[in-house]
């Protein structure tokens, strides 16, 4: 049985990934908008590396929370005790 504390984080992370991918998507316009033969401005590269930055955390807490909820729940068998820690484990 999940835990309505499991259910909130899950949420919380969802949103996260999700605003991000909004803020992203926003940006795309002025990416696409880029000429190819000018210099890319500072400013650009600097939204497109915080938004980027942003997303992989967001995605990378909610992949690390769907993890932590399997394993509570038994269906990730965990790899060896010598194995990496950024390592997929192997699903039941």
């Amino acid at each position: 049985m999940t835990n309505s504390g499991d259910v909130e984080a899950l949420k919380a992370a969802m949103r996260g990934v999700r605003k991000t991918a909004e803020e992203l998507s926003a940006l795309s316009s002025r990416v696409e908008a880029l000429d190819a033969r000018a210099d890319i401005p500072d400013s650009d590269l600097e939204d497109v590396r915080r938004l980027s930055s942003a997303h992989a955390l967001a995605a990378q807490a909610l992949r690390a929370l769907v993890q932590t909820m399997l394993r509570k729940r038994g269906a990730i068998i965990e790899e060896g005790a010598g194995g990496s820690s950024g390592g997929d484990a192997e699903e039941r």
